[in-house]
């Protein structure tokens, strides 16, 4: 009997991704690449919407939680939903940070810091490449 509750995660092959993204959505949210800062889509995005996973199209953040950060990567203080994101650990580069992945596909977003504003003293800190925004009507 399976959960009928929980979600499948979206799976395709390496080819099927580099078939769907950018080369530079692919390198960010499949390989875990990050953005230059101040070049990707939407840092500076001030509009009302939701930002969605470029990979699944999964809601991930609302623009209601987003904050000028001054890193030039778009930035927030909490993910729309507590399950839209998950955390995995990433000893890359020498240090040890906490990297943050759509729930539904595993795409790379980015990491989050305990720098962030109130109310939650977070800062999501994501690559812009890695994620859609549908602004509001």
């Amino acid at each position: 009997m399976s959960d009928t509750t929980t979600p499948l995660k979206v799976q395709k092959t390496e080819a099927e991704w580099r078939e769907q993204l950018t080369p530079e959505q692919f390198k960010v949210a499949r390989k875990h690449g990050t953005e230059r800062a101040f070049t990707g889509p939407n840092w500076d995005q001030h509009a009302r919407g939701t930002y969605t996973c470029v990979c699944c199209d999964r809601p991930l953040f609302s623009s209601e939680t987003k904050f000028d950060s001054g890193t030039g990567w778009p930035s927030f203080y909490a993910p729309i939903a507590p399950d839209a994101v998950s955390e995995h650990t990433d000893r890359g580069f020498f240090m040890t940070r906490t990297e943050i992945r759509c729930a539904d596909c595993d795409a790379h977003l980015g990491h989050v810091f305990p720098d962030g504003p109130k109310p939650t003293g977070l800062r999501y800190c994501m690559n812009g490449v890695a994620m859609n925004f549908d602004k509001a009507e």
